[in-house]
């Protein structure tokens, strides 16, 4: 697998169907949990697990960032022909740096836990119901965030499969786990969470069995100026951090409007909308994995054809990508509630409507979340860094509390879709801005 003079398109897709395996089953960990839940509990099940939903952002973007930040450096100085040494330090950097962020994130929630879900926007009621899912979650927290690094460096180790089946036995494992643990054991909530913390052990016990494989380059090694390669690698990997990040934040925010505006069944909707959004985020994900290793080392080659190849490529699959999740929502949205709930009649009244406002987001959602790994991959963190703090914080933000305080409260769901429409033109400027930038290379 020579990314430097292989066929970039076959280079490509064996990337991409090794990232969208990994990315697929990742979200249908929490897509089970809410639907598992939902079924046994109803609507308060899906709200509680909407409750719950930014810890998983934070927790995931916490390992984006020293997995796709040190894994980048690591390909792209593997691609500059740098000594092997060099490469390994940036690998051991991005290992201690996840530790550290291990340790202090599993701190957070052991400590916090109550006050961090009534601020994501729990209740009295959902507390409860949000602190028996996390009860087993809890306890190997740093497991989620271990299992984005390993993963990261997986494929730009050359082992993108490997990635992919230890997502798919922790995945599997999970589907059945929950079914049995919430409903053959009437485990309820704290099954679903038993369940998801015991695949992810298995998914990161599986992805480790790398590392005692004669096809394993990674090594850990000394680390000359460890904190300046800790600074590069939060600089490189801040933009897909704060992807994962900022959708912890905007739930949070959607969170509290809409229990402030529209009430619990409202928010039980919103619940459905968060995973059908993950799960189109994970494909928009999958792309920029399987770009990333493509791009970092052709660039670090300064091989300029190659890299507009693979983004070629890369901006079809997000298009295929959002043209249908766009317009399966559209659609049959109902389809969405029923498999996530029990719904009520007051949920089956207002759910279409809301999901189709809101799905409208996933026109540009691929492109403008791909983008970000562009930047990344060719070194650009400035425009990354805009992108993803226009789309993740500033102008979505704004919109969330302006949009309901200044119309009628539904029109919040019209925050997402403005969003990312906003941000879709500063992509193309600086995408474009980029390639001239290349050529003159």
């Amino acid at each position: 697998m020579d990314l430097l003079t292989g066929n970039i398109r076959k280079l490509y897709f064996r990337f991409l169907s090794a990232a969208f395996g990994s990315a697929l089953i990742s979200s249908i960990y929490g897509m089970v949990d809410m639907a598992m839940v939902g079924q046994y509990q109803g609507p308060d099940g899906a709200a509680a697990l909407a409750v719950v939903a930014p810890v998983w952002n934070i927790i995931y973007s916490l390992g984006l960032l020293t997995g796709i930040g040190g894994s980048v450096l690591f390909s792209a100085r593997r691609g500059g022909g740098h000594a092997q040494d060099e490469d390994d330090q940036y690998f051991t950097a991005a290992v201690v740096g996840s530790g550290i962020l291990a340790v202090l994130s599993w701190a957070w929630i052991l400590l916090f836990e109550r006050e961090v879900l009534l601020f994501f926007g729990a209740d009295e009621t959902l507390l409860p119901l949000a602190k028996a899912y996390l009860a087993p979650v809890r306890c190997v927290f740093p497991v989620f965030l271990l299992s984005q690094l390993v993963s990261s460096f997986l494929r730009n180790d050359a082992r993108p499969g490997l990635a992919t089946a230890a997502v798919l036995t922790g995945g599997i494992f999970n589907v059945f786990g929950d079914w049995f643990c919430v409903f053959v054991l009437d485990l309820g909530v704290f099954g679903a969470g038993l369940a998801t913390a015991t695949g992810a052990v298995i998914s990161l016990a599986v992805m480790c069995s790398h590392f005692f494989s004669r096809k394993c380059t990674l090594r850990l090694v000394p680390v000359q100026k460890l904190f300046k390669k800790l600074g590069e690698i939060a600089v490189t990997g801040f933009s897909s951090f704060f992807v994962d990040v900022a959708m912890g934040i905007l739930t949070v925010l959607f969170n509290r409007q809409i229990m402030k505006y529209l009430g619990a069944d409202a928010l039980a909707v919103y619940a459905t909308v968060i995973n059908i959004s993950t799960f189109v985020q994970c494909c928009a994900y999958s792309v920029g994995q399987a770009a990333q290793p493509i791009l970092s080392t052709n660039y670090g080659a300064n091989d300029a054809s190659r890299i507009r190849q693979a983004l070629h490529l890369a901006l079809g699959t997000s298009m295929v990508f959002a043209a249908f999740w766009t317009g399966l929502s559209e659609l049959f949205p109902r389809l969405y509630i029923h498999i996530f709930m029990r719904p009520s009649a007051d949920i089956l009244a207002i759910a279409p409507a809301i999901i189709r406002r809101y799905s409208v987001s996933f026109v540009l959602l691929p492109v403008n979340i791909f983008s970000a790994y562009y930047f990344q991959s060719i070194l650009r963190p400035k425009d990354s860094f805009v992108v993803s703090i226009a789309r993740g914080l500033l102008v979505s933000g704004l919109l969330i509390f302006a949009l309901p305080a200044l119309f009628a409260p539904e029109a919040i769901w019209w925050a997402m879709p403005m969003t990312e429409l906003v941000t879709s033109v500063y992509v193309v400027y600086a995408m474009r801005k980029s390639l001239t930038g290349l050529c003159a290379n």
